[in-house]
């Protein structure tokens, strides 16, 4: 079984908006929080701001743990066609932004940002992390 670890953010602005990144692999896209994958040897905290400033040119402050959510995804459901399940540990953060200014990743696993408010975000074609992250935080 292949493992991930990975770091996602909650970040809402002073309008309650929600910030998302649209995930473009493949024939595969949706809307999902700022976050990705730790590298080898990487602090989870870290991992959280490094990647929000990657997807979406904001940094960002962390200023609490929500949680932990654990999925195995089976072997025939993995988009990479792998033969081995997959599980997830993905270790969500809430955040506020510190400083610089929206965009959009170049050459990433993500293609675009934008701020959502939480009625339009219903609306979207999302991952199933989103809704988990928004019952974490209470905004659902």
């Amino acid at each position: 079984m292949d493992m991930r670890v990975a770091a996602y953010a909650v970040i809402t602005d002073d309008d309650g908006r929600l910030l998302l990144a649209h995930w473009n692999e493949g024939r595969h896209a949706a809307w999902t929080l700022p976050g990705g994958g730790l590298e080898a040897g990487e602090d989870p905290e870290h991992a959280a701001r490094r990647e929000v400033r990657e997807e979406t040119g904001y940094r960002v402050a962390l200023d609490a743990l929500l949680g932990i959510h654990s999925r195995v995804i089976p072997a025939a459901d993995r988009i990479s066609g792998d033969a081995s399940p997959l599980h997830t540990l993905r270790i969500v953060y809430r955040a506020h932004t510190t400083g610089g200014r929206l965009r959009n990743e170049v050459d990433g696993s993500t293609d675009r940002a934008e701020w959502f408010t939480l009625d339009d975000v219903q609306r979207l074609q999302r991952v199933k992390l989103v809704d988990i992250a928004l019952r974490m935080a209470d905004l659902r």
